[in-house]
């Protein structure tokens, strides 16, 4: 089969894809070539309704022209200006917006071009608070296992999905709670389980281990996305919180996934009711239009790094693209469309409800273990067969075949639809993936 790109035929061979079975997908190819509201369009026009809005990310569908003509004006006056020692309005505004809506307290903000960049972040920022309060022996960071903090050096180490560890190492000093998935206790739950807030007694267990005058930060996802869509136990974050502030030691939340809509509230700091000393952000942040991120934290780390400072670089860190003008433009867009819509609450109501039933009427399908959702988010998983991954790969596979777009995780099939999804598309979702469901397991 021959490919084109803007009329002229392409080669499959030169691009190395990320996170991609290469030899596998260069076999058979699953290629877009446009995108529209909920669905994306196959090389040969098919249409693919998107149920993971993209990679997590893309929060409003596709196409938005408000978001469009927010990037081309944007673009029109100024497209570039540097960060470093040198400022531009738009991120200032942008910075007062996003203050408005995250958590009290979370009030100073550091764009970066990634979630990946945005955790690598938050964990130097850790290091520096600790370093300026003349207590720089903090330097261990505990994660959690199934976990996934980006790609960095940094985010590698406090992630807990193996595969992406074994090959590089955990380079800064680090240590892992328990995940909180737990199959014989809260299997098929709808929303938080009940199950389980014990399990963040451990951290107490490590901090005595390694002294916790040693540990800066503790970083979790309130829900855990790459690791399987495993949520917390109700009271579990609310322990952690507690266990931080007894011994002096930061607390992040990850939130790129869940931030912006995602759980029902603007983030799941605040649908959990747990406020974080730092939050990182990306992808909902400009709908996956333009690449950013930022990091939030609160006014006391910000003072006391910059206060710390004899005088100069304050935090000697920073992004070419941090703030990038067309990143701000497209966030605004974004933060003006959550607001007029009502897409932070969204979920909360009859469309998550419709999700959430949606999904566990597959619990009659051949295999499945598990069914768990929050908000617009949620997981099948099914037990694996031959070997760990082939359910969920086949399944994937014959989702697409089916004109359907799902997150493969393991043998877990994961999904995460635009805030803007409606009853029609999760109709069409639970027809597609019974049908496609049924074709792969036989």
């Amino acid at each position: 089969m021959t490919f084109h790109s803007r009329n002229k035929p392409v080669s499959l061979e030169h691009h190395w894809m990320p996170f991609t079975a290469n030899k596998d997908f260069k076999a058979s190819p699953r290629m877009i070539s446009s995108a529209s509201g909920l669905y994306y369009r196959t090389h040969d026009g098919e249409p693919i309704l998107d149920m993971t809005a993209g990679l997590w990310c893309s929060t409003l569908g596709h196409g938005r022209p408000e978001i469009a003509a927010a990037i081309a004006e944007q673009f029109n006056q100024y497209d570039f200006a540097p960060s470093f020692n040198f400022g531009h309005t738009i991120s200032f505004e942008l910075t007062d917006r996003l203050q408005a809506i995250t958590p009290e307290g979370i009030d100073r903000f550091l764009f970066t071009g990634s979630g990946s960049e945005s955790v690598d972040t938050a964990l130097k920022i850790a290091y520096a608070y600790h370093h300026a309060r003349g207590e720089g022996g903090r330097k261990r960071l505990i994660g959690r296992m199934r976990a996934y903090h980006g790609v960095g050096f940094g985010g590698l180490s406090v992630s807990g999905l193996t595969p992406n560890r074994t090959a590089y190492g955990a380079w800064l000093p680090s240590d892992h709670l328990r995940d909180t998935h737990d199959l014989a206790r809260n299997a098929f739950t709808r929303g938080l389980p009940e199950h389980g807030a014990e399990l963040a007694d451990e951290l107490e267990t490590l901090l005595k281990f390694h002294d916790p005058s040693t540990v800066a930060a503790v970083i979790v996802e309130p829900i855990a996305g790459a690791g399987g869509v495993l949520l917390p136990p109700k009271g579990y974050l609310k322990r952690l919180r507690e266990i931080c502030d007894a011994y002096g030691i930061l607390l992040i939340f990850d939130e790129v996934i869940t931030g912006f809509g995602r759980t029902g509230s603007a983030f799941a700091a605040q649908e959990f009711a747990v406020t974080p000393d730092m939050m990182t952000m990306a992808k909902g942040l400009t709908a996956a239009t333009v690449p950013m991120g930022a990091v939030g934290c609160t006014a006391a780390i910000y003072d006391a790094v910059v206060e710390a400072s004899p005088g100069g670089v304050e935090l000697f860190h920073g992004y070419t693209y941090s703030a990038h003008p067309l990143g701000c433009a497209a966030a605004l867009a974004c933060l003006d469309i959550y607001e007029a819509e009502g897409l932070y609450t969204r979920a909360a109501g009859p469309i998550g409800k419709a999700l959430e039933e949606a999904l566990h009427s597959m619990a009659d399908l051949p295999g499945v273990v598990d069914i768990r959702n929050y908000g617009l988010v949620g997981a099948v998983e099914f037990k694996p067969r031959d070997k760990p991954g082939a359910i969920g790969t086949a399944l994937m596979k014959q989702c697409w075949a089916e004109g359907l777009m799902v997150r493969q995780i393991g043998d877990a099939i994961a999904v995460s639809p635009p805030l803007v999804v409606e009853d029609k598309h999760i109709g069409e979702f639970q027809e597609k993936f019974r049908r496609a469901a049924e074709t792969a397991l036989g």
